[in-house]
This record gives C-alpha cells, structure tokens and sequence, in this order.
C-alpha cells in the first residue's frame, strides 16, 4: 500500500500539468496595416471618366436623331437636320481634345472620324432637299437612314464597348427608298369627260415621270400620268381655256399626288382653248422636253403655287 501513493501522486501531477498548459493564452494574432490593431484600408480605383466623355459627346448626337422622324415637313426635318449636324460637329471636335484612356485611343479617334462624316453627309441631304433631289420627308429620311456615317459611328462605339465602355446609341427607324409609280395614262383627276377634246403628251425624252394637270381658277380640272419614255392620251376635254402645268420626278405618292424625288414644277406660258363645232373639235399635243422647232415656252413655278392634281 505503501508504495502505490507516490505512483498515484505522479498521475496527478501529468493531469494538472495538461490542464495547465491547455489554459495558457497564445501570443495575439498579428495584423497587417500601419500600427495597432487596426486592419489596412483597401483603396478602390477612381472611376474612368471616358464613359462621361461619351455621354458629353455622342449624347447629344442620339438626342438630336430621335427627334428626325417627329418631324413634321420638310422645313421642320430641315431644322432637325441642322441641330443634329451641330451636335456632330461638336461631338468630334470634343472626342478630339479629349484626355482618353490607353486602350481607347484608336478607337476614340475613328469615333470622332465617324461623327465628321456623320455631319458631312447630314449636308449632303441638306442639299438635296434644297435642289428637290429629294422632295418629301420619306425619301429624305430614307437618304438619312442610308448615311455613312451612322454606321460608322456603330462600328466605333461597338469596339468601344469590348473594352468596357458601352453607350446606348439608337438609329431612328426610317423608310426604305421607294420608287412608285401609276400606269402610264392613268387618271390622276377625271373631271367632266363629257367634252370632245383631246389632249396628247409626248414624254419620250423627259428625264422622269411626269403628271400633266389643265387647270382652271387655280384648280386642277384634268390631271393624268404619262411614263418616262412614254406618250399618253386624255380624251373627253370640255370646251373652255385652261392653263397647262406639268409636274416631273419619280416615285409617286398617291396619297399627297406629289413626286417624291427629283421634283420639278412648270407651267406652260401660253395656256390652250378647247372648242367644239358642229364639225371640228380641238387636239392639242405638247411635248414635255423641249425640241427643235418647239413653239412652247415654259417656266418654273414654285411648289406651293403649283395646282394640286
């Protein structure tokens, strides 16, 4: 019994001694930063200021395009036109003096090429709505919808955009060009054909469709279409003196009766008498292009002053 007490103390003394070292606290954890305990601030990188950039300068450029298909005629898509040449015109000289990031620089510089072409060719539609090459704002907004330089400006901003700056840039939906046109010798408006007159129009070396409208106080009594290349006959003309006016183009708008391309307005200087008789009735035969020997003279009339079929 003796000699089990020292044994059994010893056992004792390992337990204490576990529980002892189990108790101790370790050394406080280390942190990584500039004195104490506190933990380093992580700074986030400022943003990249060229997607403002883009809003600055092609902003404008896709406010001003949506605003061409609200137009309303010809003079208000005229002044829709102008506003959206200012804006492109801005827009490239702004990408230009820009400060822009590294890995957009190409692609800055052929955005700003594409807004300067933009313009130019917004001037070129200018131009033909000034000359009547395009006469209505359906075949000027199909010339805008046709511009070079929207797609270009597409392209641009689609490779931009891989390199994480994108931009919402919408194309106006425009109508596609038209080329309309009545069978040659169509009635654009019958009037009385009761009469005994006749009227022939030789159209075969004019340069477009033609409508030939006789008029009376200012108001279309017989109109009807004659083809490029084409001679074409109204029949059943009253007695009575009429003035002559011819409108020229192509692509015919039914519901305005108006050429939409390549317009052009003329009167014939000397109107015609249409009588009848017992026994003779008149014909009268004109020829839209002007020939050797002709005896008509014509002039140019402004559009508002041009009969409505």
């Amino acid at each position: 019994m003796s000699r089990s007490l020292p044994h059994a103390a010893l056992l004792v003394g390992a337990v204490l001694l576990v529980t002892s070292c189990s108790s101790t606290p370790g050394p406080p954890p280390k942190h990584s930063g500039n004195g104490g305990d506190a933990i380093g601030t992580i700074t986030s990188p400022s943003p990249d200021p060229y997607g403002s950039t883009l809003t600055t300068y092609v902003g404008p450029v896709d406010d001003a395009l949506g605003k061409l298909t609200s137009a309303g005629g010809m003079d208000d898509l005229n002044t829709a036109l102008a506003a959206l040449q200012r804006a492109a015109d801005s827009g490239a000289t702004g990408l230009q003096d820009a400060s822009v990031p590294p890995a957009v620089s190409d692609s800055n510089r052929q955005l700003a090429g594409a807004l300067t072409t933009l313009s130019t060719n917004v001037d070129t539609v200018q131009g033909d709505m000034k000359s009547s090459k395009v006469c209505a704002t359906s075949s000027a907004l199909a010339e805008v919808g046709g511009m070079q330089g929207l797609k270009d400006v597409q392209s641009a901003l689609q490779t931009i955009s891989g390199s994480g700056y994108s931009f919402t840039f919408t194309v106006p939906q425009t109508p596609a060009a038209q080329h309309r046109a009545l069978d040659n010798g169509t009635a654009v408006h019958q009037g009385q054909n009761d009469g005994s007159g006749e009227l022939t129009v030789d159209n075969g070396n004019g340069d477009g469709d033609a409508v030939l409208t006789l008029a009376q106080n200012g108001q279309s009594a017989y109109s009807f279409y004659v083809q490029k290349g084409q001679t074409a006959k109204m029949n059943g003309i009253r007695d009575g003196h009429y003035d002559i006016y011819f409108a020229g183009g192509g692509d015919w708008d039914s519901g305005t009766k108006k050429f939409t391309q390549n317009c052009s307005y003329t009167k014939f200087d000397q109107g015609a008498d249409f009588t009848t008789t017992d026994t003779t009735y008149s014909t009268l035969t004109l020829t839209l292009k002007a020939t050797v020997g002709g005896n008509a003279t014509t002039s140019d009339v402004p559009p508002g002053q041009y009969p409505q079929p």
